[in-house]
């Protein structure tokens, strides 16, 4: 356990403090302004695609999580090629394999803690044992409560999406509108993020794209009477599914976490039940960073789910394990793609497939 105990010292060392990094995330993203949105293809019929995607879901799913399998998988693979027996050596090694792959400290302890007792049982004899016990545990940590109930009998379904600025948060909404709409829904975007015109014109744009209904005001409105319109607006016009954009740039956390919690009353004072629904919006590629910007979006709004983008991108897939882990908040979306058709709901047995 030396280096085990030596990395975890390094880790907590350079840390930094929750606030610190959500603070960094909250820069200006002027990037976001030339944000791609894919043009649309018109299916040839709807039953032929799904039939389609349902077959080629595995596929896509595969290919797009080479980079993980690349960085996680195959040195799991590297390091257990040739080993004949597990010996306390071979255990630290792969606490090493795991930390390094964005699993977390916290998680790669009880992810080990799991497969040392199996060693100690004799459960585990030989290296190959040991990778498919290591596949089953994080399986198990991935399996954590289902997300809310989709579309009750009272509508609107409202679904509230938050999330620092740059993560990928108005394309997320599209893609998640389009779902939405492919499925025979009539779905309305709120544009409250009205600090930034460039999401306000991407969410326009992602409605036309779509198919979708959008309610917005004049810049620098107030974002929770956007919202109150919008929600008025749906009722009357029998709209299905509401999703609300939010800010993710105010000038201080507290601000940022004060005015999302004034739209979450906002919405709850016109439907009782509802946001049914508060997704969160991480980037894979940022690391333990994500962990730490859903622990304070979790302790000020109460997520009920969380929407992983842009997770093709990234070698350190490990993050998936530690979120599902470390927060008990079911992942529903991962983000595999620049595509319209790129999100997917996340389904635990095909990742762990896909991923070894």
């Amino acid at each position: 356990m030396k280096w085990f105990r030596k990395k975890k010292k390094r880790e907590e060392g350079s840390q930094e403090p929750a606030h610190e990094a959500v603070g960094q995330a909250l820069e200006p993203e002027d990037e976001q302004q030339a944000e791609h949105i894919p043009e649309l293809v018109e299916p040839a019929g709807e039953a032929v695609l799904l039939e389609a995607e349902k077959e080629g879901f595995f596929r896509r799913l595969s290919n797009r999580l080479s980079n993980t399998r690349k960085g996680f998988v195959s040195r799991v693979d590297r390091l257990l090629l040739g080993k004949t027996q597990i010996d306390e050596e071979l255990l630290e090694e792969l606490e090493e394999v795991l930390i390094t792959s964005d699993i977390g400290v916290q998680t790669t302890m009880a992810l080990m803690e799991k497969l040392r007792e199996k060693v100690e049982r004799k459960d585990l004899s030989n290296p190959e044992q040991l990778r498919m016990a290591l596949q089953n545990e994080i399986l198990a940590f991935l399996k954590v409560l289902p997300g809310p109930d989709r579309i009750p009998q009272e509508k609107p379904y409202i679904i509230m999406v938050v999330g620092v600025n740059g993560v990928g948060k108005t394309t997320t909404i599209g893609k998640l509108g389009n779902r939405f709409v492919r499925e025979g829904k009539r779905v309305l975007l709120i544009a409250a993020d009205t600090f930034r015109s460039a999401a306000v014109e991407q969410l326009e744009i992602w409605a036309e794209r779509i198919g979708a209904e959008v309610v917005r005001h004049k810049g620098k409105s107030d974002p929770s009477a956007v919202v109150y319109d919008g929600i008025h607006a749906a009722r009357s016009r029998g709209v299905d599914v509401v999703i609300i954009d939010t800010a993710g740039r105010i000038h201080t956390k507290v601000n940022l976490m004060e005015e999302l919690k004034k739209i979450r009353r906002t919405v709850t004072r016109q439907h009782p039940y509802a946001p049914h629904e508060i997704l969160l919006v991480l980037d894979a590629t940022t690391g333990q960073n994500a962990i730490s910007q859903a622990q304070l979006f979790h302790e000020a709004l109460g997520i009920t789910g969380i929407a992983l983008a842009k997770l093709d991108g990234t070698a350190k897939g490990g993050i998936v394990v530690g979120i599902c882990n470390s927060l008990g908040l079911p992942l529903r979306y991962i983000g595999l793609g620049e595509e319209v058709n790129d999100l997917q709901e996340f389904d635990a047995d095909a990742f762990v497939k896909a991923l070894f």
